[in-house]
């Protein structure tokens, strides 16, 4: 605190011959009308706000491209399911809809009747189907199992030899062929006392790619049925549409070369204004070290690297790429959606987030932004000590509870039932599953499970919002008090012009021809009192 004390006294008392009082004034007032804010610096130089407009326009554009772009995703989003969900339908023998956790097969037989029902509905397809599906050319169905090259289990004696080589045996069929699997690969075989997946995989036009897969992997007598589809959407070589106009088309890729547009020159204007402040750190940091004969801090340089700028360049750049996907998409070049969907949305989120900039203005809103940037510093550190903490019980519970919980069964899932758990979302439930197969786990699950509800919710979320209380009592104090927190602030308070006074308009080519005029009037003033 002394040292704060003498350099905010010198920057009062005798200056140097290398820094005049017009200098140093000049600089104060160049650094003041950097931080000013558009309606600020409005009556400080008279300039127009058009890089607040054009991000006021920006914004409703954007949204506006987003919300479009959304439907027509949502679009092809349910074009999928309701595929998949047709060809579930369709080859899987039995199915009912919500019954795909449970969808098994328990006999040899009925493994053989769901590989003919598969069999005959993809030879039959054609005279079944609502939908328009047709036969990828020259591609048969592809019917493959895996299995071990060699073993041999004998439960009544507790013995068993296994040659973990897995070898991959598969068989062509074509869709001119019809009748039952004994009638179209009359030698087909199943190895099931070494068998580990059964895949069938066949090609349609309206979805690219099916997969059914018959998993035996556990060896526990239930073979799980599982249908995947490898969606992959192309471009038809020739489509025509009567009675629809291209006008549309046209329009809507307009509207994204305008965004393009608008984007590139909001970014250009706010890399203009980062490389302003950088140019201003430095000749802040100069006049430190020559004037003062100390270093700045570097809390003072960070000041004049404005982290809003820099969000708005990212999402800009973010807006532009997803743009240009969507206008590939349009014009029917690309096909894929969630590239451009991420693209788009994140660059939305980061524009929205943005207007948070400009709620600063405001004295009772500013408070809130200035508690979250100076308490963000001791949140990362919170949350790297309580994230291993978090870890740690992630691990535990996934290895200890998995094979008893089904919320544990997965790394990903153990994580998330505990995020829920801070939350205090699913907790009764989550207590309530444990299978009490075991006793001691049982047990371990108790302890497991109240010591995590304890820890984090009690001590560490309490401790969180005490970080932020504490910043926002400090924030609010500093306002109150008026006593300048940082070096810089001490070196602006000195001036105290204000925006509309005028002394800001002389300031627009460089201070060097601002402290020429003071000079030449000091000399005539000079002049004037000789004579």
């Amino acid at each position: 605190m002394e040292e704060s004390s003498d350099l905010y006294d010198e920057y009062e008392t005798d200056f140097p011959c290398s820094w005049a009082e017009e200098d140093v004034e000049c600089l104060r007032r160049k650094i003041k009308y950097y931080f000013m804010n558009p309606c600020e610096k409005y009556h400080a130089r008279g300039r127009k706000p058009f890089k607040l407009i054009l991000q006021v326009i920006k914004i409703a554009i954007i949204t506006i491209q987003l919300v479009c772009f959304g439907l027509s995703n949502q679009m092809v989003v349910t074009f999928k399911e309701e595929s998949l969900m047709t060809f579930k339908h369709l080859f899987l023998k039995d199915y009912v809809d919500g019954g795909m956790d449970t969808y098994a097969v328990y006999r040899q037989g009925d493994v053989y009747d769901h590989i003919n029902y598969i069999i005959e509905q993809y030879g039959l397809l054609h005279n079944i189907t609502v939908g328009n599906h047709e036969y990828e050319k020259n591609t048969p169905l592809s019917l493959c199992q895996e299995f071990y090259r060699n073993g041999t289990i004998y439960p009544g004696n507790e013995t068993f030899e296994i040659d973990s080589q897995v070898e991959t045996e598969c068989l062509k069929i074509y869709p001119v062929y019809s009748g039952s699997l004994q009638e179209v690969l009359p030698h087909f075989e199943l190895h099931f006392k070494r068998l580990l997946y059964i895949t069938i995989t066949f090609v349609l036009k309206a979805i690219n790619l099916q997969t059914i897969t018959f998993n035996n992997q556990a060896h526990s007598g239930r073979i799980k049925v599982n249908l995947e589809n490898d969606v992959d959407i192309n471009e038809c070589r020739e489509w025509k549409v009567t009675g629809a106009s291209a006008r549309n088309l046209y329009l809507t890729v307009a509207f994204d070369c305008l965004i393009i547009i608008t984007c590139i020159t909001s970014s250009l204007l706010c890399i203009r204004s980062v490389i302003n402040g950088i140019q201003l750190q430095l000749e802040y940091t100069f006049f430190c070290q020559n004037h003062c004969g100390k270093k700045a801090p570097w809390s003072d340089k960070l000041e004049f690297v404005n982290g809003w700028y820099i969000l708005i360049i990212v999402s800009d750049t973010l807006t532009i790429i997803g743009s240009i996907l969507k206008i590939e998409i349009q014009t029917k070049v690309l096909t894929n959606y969630d590239v451009c969907s991420i693209f788009l949305g994140t660059g939305t989120m980061f524009v929205w987030i943005g207007v948070i900039r400009y709620m600063g203005y405001f004295r009772k809103y500013n408070i809130l932004i200035l508690t979250l940037r100076a308490a963000f510093p001791n949140v990362i550190r919170f949350i790297c000590c309580a994230g291993i903490i978090y870890l740690s019980y992630c691990f535990c519970g996934w290895v200890v509870l998995g094979p008893y919980h089904e919320k544990f069964r997965t790394l990903n899932t153990a994580s998330e039932c505990l995020f829920s758990l801070v939350n205090g979302d699913d907790m009764f439930p989550t207590f309530e599953n444990m299978k009490q197969k075991s006793s001691l786990v049982w047990m371990f699950s108790r302890v497991y499970l109240y010591t995590f509800v304890s820890l984090f919710i009690y001590m560490i979320l309490s401790l969180f919002i005490t970080i932020i209380t504490d910043t926002y009592d400090t924030i609010k104090q500093q306002q109150r008090s008026g006593i300048p927190a940082s070096e810089l602030q001490r070196f602006l308070s000195v001036c105290e012009d204000l925006p509309h006074s005028g002394v800001y308009r002389l300031e627009e080519n460089s201070c060097i021809f601002k402290c020429c005029i003071n000079r030449c009037r000091n000399y005539q003033e000079r002049l004037i009192s000789v004579s």
